[in-house]
């Protein structure tokens, strides 16, 4: 267990679930996700598609700036 003295009530990633718990309640959210995603009836879009549209928003909205 975590001592209470050394929590920062503040911060968004403290949780008062112990590590276990945290764990199997991930485990449980991530497999409803998945499964959510499996019985979506929309078609699925190749990955290729998806990065070529995501690579032509950025750089739509990149306004001429390069990345360093």
């Amino acid at each position: 267990m975590t001592d209470p003295n050394l929590i920062d009530p503040l911060c968004p990633v403290v949780s008062d679930l112990e590590p276990e718990e945290q764990a199997a309640s991930y485990d449980r959210w991530f497999r409803a996700e998945v499964q959510a995603s499996i019985d979506d009836p929309r078609p699925n879009i190749p990955h290729d598609e998806v990065m070529a549209e995501l690579h032509a928003l950025v750089n739509a909205n990149s306004n001429g700036f390069e990345a360093d």
